[in-house]
């Protein structure tokens, strides 16, 4: 929890930074006028930019952590079939010892069942039933801890994806404002072009950020949530099977 809310503060703090001083030092000294419009679109685009940046380092962390930490060394089918084989000739070290190998999400939730099985598999004071459901209580307690890890920072992939949105929301209708009020204040009968415009540009600029920080939070917070899902389906499969093992090794 504690490198979790360093991890956040410091992705906020840097995004910031660079928001900043992208929008300052860049875009406000820019020749380009497409790159320049960006600064015109007010200290708003600020917000916008730092958000777009903590979205990619979220994006990057939920990558290297489902795909790299959660997946495991190798397939995951490879090393259940494995395990089974294991099972069924009753090595539990060597399933203890192929899970600690694997690593990943599957792996740890089945080596805590495997593990507690092979505590009380010999025990006199428990039943065939009471073991089973102890090893069923060890690899619910083990997904329950494996579970929060695989969800981490999914929320903030959609909460910034909704709050980008609204800050872009609240540029274009500041732009707005300022566009009809540039339209308003009418001297001789000219219009301010000047102003209207940097209004336009701001209303515009601010659309654009918020757009494209709402839309890839919601795409990659959806992709990310049905990668979790398909761990959870694959765990879930994995400690019935070795469940129904077991079983059947107790009835026998």
């Amino acid at each position: 929890m504690v490198k979790q809310t360093i991890f956040v503060t410091l992705n906020a703090l840097v995004a910031f930074a660079i928001g900043f001083g992208l929008w300052y030092g860049v875009f406000r000294t820019s020749e380009n006028p497409i790159v320049h419009s960006i600064y015109q679109g007010g200290p708003l685009v600020v917000l916008l930019i730092m958000m777009l940046i903590m979205l990619l380092a979220f994006v990057i962390e939920r990558y290297f952590s489902l795909y790299g930490v959660a997946k495991g060394k190798s397939s995951v089918q490879v090393f259940f079939k494995k395990l089974i084989t294991l099972i069924q000739n009753d090595d539990y070290d060597g399933a203890l010892a192929a899970c600690d190998k694997q690593r990943g999400t599957t792996a740890n939730v089945l080596r805590a069942g495997i593990d507690r099985y092979r505590e009380v598999k010999d025990s006199s004071v428990f039943d065939a039933e009471k073991k089973i459901q102890l090893t069923q209580t060890a690899i619910e307690e083990a997904n329950a801890l494996e579970g929060p890890l695989l969800e981490r920072n999914l929320i903030a992939l959609s909460t910034i994806a909704s709050i980008a949105t609204m800050v872009g929301l609240l540029g274009t209708t500041i732009g707005m404002i300022r566009a009809f009020a540039a339209t308003g204040n009418v001297e001789g009968g000219v219009i301010d072009a000047t102003a209207l415009a940097t209004g336009i540009s701001e209303a515009l600029v601010n659309t654009a950020g918020g757009l494209v920080s709402g839309i890839l939070g919601i795409f990659f917070y959806n992709f990310f949530v049905n990668k979790v899902d398909a761990f959870n389906y694959t765990t879930d499969e994995a400690t019935f099977e070795i469940l129904q093992i077991l079983k059947e090794k107790e009835s026998a």
